[in-house]
């Protein structure tokens, strides 16, 4: 599970002996994400003309079964190809977002799913608690991760990708929670599908088991989700503490110069009780009636809610 956790800090250099004369090395560049990008829907592309999945497993409504990708080869050789399965979404990356030396900003990237059982529920959203099954692999077919029972995880510290993809899939519901004897759980009307991402949504450089500039796939069973997620319990659910709304949290913080010149650890909003560091919580800066709306003060009408005011306590 740990392994598709967002990696926040990457190393910017790669390092290669020189075969001439072990003691020298050579450092190589780190690619760009436009170069990468284009590299990989090369990849992608051929990965999606060369694979399938077993559709006929799920044929007639039937939903019980698990998602395989299969090449098309052999028996296989006649069905219909990922390419023309598959819908896209467009994600915007930056360099910042994996501390990359050379600035680039909003590179667009393509994510590619497909929903391959409609959930009875929600979609959750990237910034939501979700409680999914999944499998992690490289186009090689080299799986690097997997949660065979349903687990919670927090899709902002997932990978972009991951955490986008699964936003395209209904959850099931709590009344079709089936416990099993062997003490598992089942979720009889979840959702299901399968999300393939550029390695700009992914960890871009590696991580020890996934290489640097690597696609990757997943399968996905979406359960449940926890709507409107609130993970510092501030009162501000984490999707309104996405800001500039460009799907990626860890950005957006208010008081980040603050934190700077007190050399404190950098908090995105979405983790911060405190979110414009003023020394009074986020909780007490807003009003939250008994119906759970919630109305953003602007005590001295500066246009900017008290909140995220330092000027205002």
């Amino acid at each position: 599970m740990n392994r598709i956790l967002l990696i926040l800090g990457i190393a910017l250099t790669v390092i290669a002996c020189n075969n001439d004369d072990d003691t020298n090395v050579i450092a190589v560049p780190v690619k760009t994400l436009t170069e990468v990008v284009a590299e990989n829907e090369v990849e992608i592309a051929d990965y999606l003309a060369t694979h399938t999945y077993n559709y006929e497993d799920f044929e007639g409504g039937a939903t019980d079964a698990t998602i395989t990708i299969q090449e098309l080869t052999g028996d296989n050789a006649g069905k219909t190809p990922l390419a023309d399965l598959m819908q896209t979404v467009n994600i915007n990356v930056s360099s910042s977002h994996f501390g990359l030396e050379e600035e680039e900003n909003d590179v667009s990237h393509k994510l590619y799913y497909l929903e391959v059982v409609e959930g009875g529920g929600v979609n959750p959203t990237y910034a939501d608690s979700t409680l999914l099954k999944y499998e992690g692999m490289l186009l090689n077919g080299t799986k690097f991760d997997a949660s065979n029972e349903f687990t919670w995880l927090e899709l902002p510290f997932t990978v972009r990708g991951f955490a986008n993809g699964a936003a395209q899939f209904k959850t099931g519901t709590t009344d079709g929670i089936v416990a099993n004897p062997d003490g598992t759980t089942n979720i009889s009307n979840s959702g299901k599908g399968i999300v393939i991402m550029p390695a700009g949504l992914a960890y871009f450089l590696s991580n020890n088991t996934i290489p640097s500039y690597a696609p990757l796939v997943f399968t996905l069973e979406i359960g449940l989700t926890e709507e409107d997620t609130d993970t510092d319990r501030d009162g501000i659910p984490n999707l309104m503490e996405d800001l500039n709304g460009n799907g990626y949290m860890f950005d957006d913080n208010t008081d980040s110069d603050l934190e700077q010149s007190n050399f404190t650890t950098a908090v995105p909003n979405f983790r911060d009780s405190d979110d414009d560091g003023d020394g009074t919580s986020t909780r007490d800066e807003i009003v939250i009636d008994a119906n759970g709306n919630i109305t953003l003060t602007d005590s001295n009408n500066d246009g900017v809610p008290d909140y995220l005011d330092p000027d205002t306590f």
